[in-house]
């Protein structure tokens, strides 16, 4: 959830590793700092809120002096958010700097034998118990006392890690926390994400979990547990620096709810081949198909309201039992998965923790597993049997729009190719849907290009108390998704509920004036969903209502009504989250909110 970058080479490091913090401030942090070495002294400074303060701080960089240096930003754990409390922490002696990504779970009981032993801590972390190992361990050898104070430690890090005695040496450390090398000529880094590394290098290697890397201006080893040096093959980096950056957009949320339609795109097109579905470099048999007899789908926030959209379509062509388990709950489930289960795991970043802990469970049991994932070498790709990347470009945004709608469209495509191998679907409705699937950039398009009344909207729904979505299957699936953006950026209370249970006690909470979301976009129950918006306004609700477009018998009952484009059902919830993204935009903007960085969010989730 933080993000740690490091630098090491001939010119100043604290302008790099600012530069490398404020392409990690999408993680989520609450505080920041760099330390940095030079003639034996390690200078630190680190501030409370907003990188923007640590570059006031040290006037980007000119007050802490170096070649060589880490640098931090924090999302609180451990310890409130404060200046003392932010990384990097130093050692007693003043000669090892530490940063940190992850949570020490067992840092209690380090801290208590480092306190009798005579450290003194300064701050409430876990974190500052690994700087004292490595002052205890180190006898001269740094690379040595780095494998035995991280064989101390349990739980998830990504380090990096300074000493005063060894200049311009840096050492970089990996366990259940993402963590990337980036190669250069006379410098090297490391980072806890390519966004910190593509400004200045596009030659990148994924440290495993257990490997370790020692890092000059002019040489980079990467050892594994045991200290033993490997070889790791270099990867490049495909995408610019420019499509990390705003674009001319106020936010990075609305560039990416913008670049939907090419994101789509990106993920349909390569699969679509001789008008069939084809997989990435694998295939399933139509026997290792007919092997399934359950599939579940598990993942955390918007990757689970996706894998609640994506499972209708699964279902309805495959014809197999589909179930959606959040992957914090399904890790402690004692969940019922054998041989014959196929697990499929949704993750933008591809190291959320829940996600990893809940699929290795699942795995021990024997399921056969798919990644979704949007990073190329992520922790869940590699851990995976088979992997779909989503292409969806970097998403900077803590909120996830595009990185939704490209894991529903990875989804949809899975249904096709599995309904095919199984020889469950006619020849012309698996060629009407590949058309239809192609279509859907097209329809994402035409939603943002047809309703512009949208920022009006916003004004007259926002709400001080609650908005309430509502919608019946796939269209329930998509309200959910809508709500939590909702919740997520504009900080208003909002919740989904099935329509068709409004009469089992949400009813109860319909008063005058109280904004309701209705998506109505699912043609075979829509006059169930009027109702149920008829029966929300004879209790004063005002009712906002998303419906294909052609549907006039809507303007009876709504008060305002947002139009997607006719789009082959099974496939609308990619099309119809759209507007609700726009729409909790919009609401946020009104709002004065922090859009991009949600207070008390973090866009990878690495800790429990």
């Amino acid at each position: 959830m933080c993000g740690i970058v490091g630098f090491t080479g001939r010119q100043s490091a604290a302008p790099v590793l600012l530069e490398g913090l404020k392409k990690l401030e999408y993680r989520g942090y609450d505080s920041a700092g760099i330390a940095c070495e030079q003639k034996g002294t390690i200078s630190v400074s680190k501030v409370s809120g907003r990188i923007a303060n640590l570059c006031e701080k040290t006037e980007n960089g000119r007050l802490v002096p170096g070649c060589s240096g880490i640098g931090h930003t924090r999302w609180a754990t451990h310890g409130a958010p404060t200046d003392i409390n932010a990384h990097p922490h130093v050692s007693n002696d003043g000669r090892f700097s530490v940063v940190h990504n992850g949570i020490i779970e067992n840092y209690m009981e380090l801290r208590k034998e480092l306190t009798a032993r005579g450290y003194q801590f300064q701050s409430e972390t876990d974190t500052e118990v690994i700087v004292h190992l490595i002052e205890m361990y180190y006898k001269g050898n740094l690379k040595d006392a780095v494998m035995k104070a991280t064989s101390r430690l349990e739980g998830s890090y990504a380090l990096g890690i300074m000493c005063s005695d060894c200049p311009g040496t840096l050492f970089a450390v990996r366990e259940a926390s993402p963590l990337i090398l980036g190669i250069g000529v006379g410098e090297n880094f490391f980072a806890s994400d390519v966004t910190a590394l593509v400004a200045y290098t596009r030659n990148a290697i994924y440290l495993d979990d257990g490997e370790f890397a020692e890092l000059t201006a002019d040489d980079m080893t990467v050892f594994d547990c045991t200290g033993t040096p490997i070889h790791k093959p270099v990867s490049r980096i495909t995408w610019s620096i420019e499509a990390a950056e705003k674009g001319g957009y106020e936010h990075f949320m609305l560039k990416e709810i913008m670049e939907q339609p090419r994101a789509v795109k990106s993920a349909i097109a390569p699969r679509i081949q001789d008008d069939r579905v084809h997989l990435d470099d694998f295939e399933f048999t139509a026997d290792e198909l007919r092997d399934i007899r359950k599939i579940v789908i598990t993942a955390c926030g918007s990757a689970y309201y996706a894998g609640c959209a994506g499972r209708y379509a699964i279902e309805k062509l495959c014809r197999i039992p589909v179930t959606v388990e959040l992957a914090s709950e399904l890790r402690y489930n004692d969940p019922q998965i054998d041989e014959h289960t196929l697990l499929i795991v949704l993750s933008q970043s591809g190291e959320t923790a829940d996600t990893i802990a809940a699929m290795r469970e699942c795995q021990a049991r024997g399921a056969k597993s798919l990644a979704i994932v949007n990073v190329v070498g992520s922790t869940i790709a590699k851990l995976a049997d088979h992997t779909m990347y989503t292409w969806a470009g970097p998403e900077i945004a803590v909120a996830t729009t595009k990185g939704y709608t490209t894991q529903l469209t990875v989804l949809y495509l899975f249904a096709l190719y599995a309904a095919e191998k199984l020889d469950l679907i006619s020849s012309e409705s698996y060629h009407k849907l590949i058309d239809a699937l192609e279509t859907l950039p097209k329809m994402m398009q035409q939603v943002l290009d047809m309703n512009p009344a949208l920022p009006k909207m916003a004004k007259k729904y926002n709400s001080k108390g609650s908005v309430f979505y509502i919608g019946r299957n796939t269209d329930y699936a998509v309200a959910l998704e809508g709500a939590l953006k909702m919740k997520e950026i504009s900080y208003i209370h909002a919740e989904a509920y099935a329509a068709g249970e409004l009469k089992h006690g949400t009813i109860a909470l319909i008063d005058e004036g109280q904004p309701v979301i209705a998506l109505c976009c699912n043609e075979q129950i829509a006059e169930k969903t009027m109702n149920n918006i008829i029966e929300v306004k004879a209790r004063g609700a005002k009712v906002l209502a998303v419906a294909r477009k052609g549907n006039r018998a809507i303007l009876s009952h709504a008060d305002d009504v947002i139009y997607i484009p006719k789009v082959e059902p099974l496939f609308s919830a990619a099309v119809e989250i759209v507007p609700l993204q726009l729409l909790a935009y919009y609401v946020a903007k009104d709002n004065g909110c922090d859009i991009d960085k949600p207070k008390n969010l973090a866009k990878s989730v690495t800790v429990e």
